[in-house]
């Protein structure tokens, strides 16, 4: 067993997703979540060569408990003397942060700053990171920020049309997210095209519960759909994205939504969820629209699907070249439907796909499901742990 593992902690405000990885070449030794934190359901799963062993949590049933559990698992099966560093997902790393960095004091004061740009991200990667910190006290600690791969983004692009003291004195800018996932993927686009490291022009759509579309260039981010927060772009799970902001207004002002309702409403009850009526999952919404003939399901899929198409078109737009478009996340890699539905749209982009090569490829599978006349279309699954993984070793071996 490789002697330099890296435990990633993915840490919310009830989970904690775990994997530990080789960070050379991504191979998975150990993954894991535990779920259903702060309440007596706590529970843990270890996946181990491709076994499942799902444990109850003693109380508190907190963090700390299930990092201990953690620690535990590891010592019993012999891992816990190659893990050499703790890499944690981070998600929002403001302008302060455009490189993963090695976690002390200043920047967890620093992250506390930031988490009123993350409210419902922040303060549960912190709480994580403590309870890492006590678990794991001999080992180093590395932060890897969402919003790092957006910081090559322009003014013209990051900026809102708000009065410029807001962004100077408070912050108030696009920031975007997923960005490991959509580093991943246009570096892996660029090889399985065969060009040159970090060279390929790129929209990628990372599509799942969550789901942003980013312009890349050169390996660089020029532009993305979320923005101060997750919740702008295009229409996600249970999050609208993009509306009228004067909706908000009229909510509060008109209809009596106090400040929580909305903030709820367009968080958890919007979206697929709020459009269908019956899920935010994709898979349940294409099974009641070919099975039952259900036209609401069907409806929230097409906006789902048309809004994407837009920004796609509109980012086109970023680029002075466009080499291909790539589809990743749970939805981008595995709906066909979705993505045939996307691409419909993008005719005027010359983006067409082969539809036999589109319903092959799925569940892990990556290739490029364009029809030959078309640029390419890239379906590749993305892998957010192992970036985390080399980052953090790379953050490592330079200290």
């Amino acid at each position: 067993m490789d002697k330099n593992l890296i435990l990633v902690i993915n840490c919310g405000s009830s989970s904690i997703k775990f994997s530990l990885i080789a960070p050379d070449d991504g191979s998975e030794h150990l993954a894991g979540i535990a779920q259903n934190l702060l309440s007596s359901a706590a529970n843990i799963t270890f996946k181990q060569n491709s076994e499942k062993l799902n444990y109850s949590l003693p109380e508190p049933f907190d963090h700390e408990t299930a990092l201990a559990s953690i620690v535990g698992f590891l010592q019993d099966n012999k891992y816990a003397e190659h893990v050499c560093a703790i890499g944690h997902r981070v998600v929002h790393g403001g302008e302060t942060y455009s490189q993963p960095i090695l976690i002390n004091d200043q920047v967890m004061n620093t992250l506390a700053d930031l988490a009123q740009l993350a409210p419902l991200h922040n303060p549960a990667n912190i709480t994580g990171i403590n309870a890492a910190q006590k678990a794991f006290a001999q080992l180093p600690q590395v932060a890897v920020f969402d919003t790092a791969f957006h910081q090559t983004m322009p003014e013209k692009a990051f900026l809102y049309a708000l009065p410029y003291d807001l962004y100077q004195s408070h912050g108030i800018r696009r920031y975007g997210f997923h960005g490991t996932s959509h580093y991943y993927v246009c570096h892996e686009a660029s090889r399985l095209l065969q060009l040159k490291q970090n060279q390929g022009s790129f929209i990628s759509a990372h599509l799942g519960n969550g789901s942003s579309i980013c312009a890349i260039e050169n390996g660089k981010s020029l532009d993305t759909s979320m923005g101060l927060t997750p919740l702008s772009g295009v229409v996600m799970g249970t999050r609208s994205g993009d509306i009228d902001p004067g909706i908000i207004f009229h909510l509060i002002n008109g209809l009596g939504y106090s400040h929580e309702q909305v903030n709820n409403l367009l968080n958890k009850e919007s979206g697929l969820l709020g459009l269908s009526e019956l899920s935010n999952d994709c898979r349940t919404l294409e099974e009641a629209m070919f099975n039952e003939n259900n036209q609401q399901a069907k409806l929230a899929l097409d906006i789902f699907c048309y809004r994407i198409a837009k920004q796609i078109a509109a980012y086109a737009a970023s680029l002075t070249t466009l080499d291909g478009i790539i589809f990743t996340g749970g939805i981008g890699e595995n709906s066909d439907y979705v993505r045939a539905q996307v691409v419909q749209s993008l005719s005027l982009l010359n983006i067409h796909i082969d539809e036999e090569l589109n319903v092959a490829t799925r569940f892990g599978q990556a290739g490029n499901i364009a029809s030959k006349s078309s640029r390419a279309c890239l379906v590749i699954p993305t892998n957010e742990e192992w970036v985390i993984a080399k980052q953090t070793a790379e953050v490592i071996q330079a200290n």
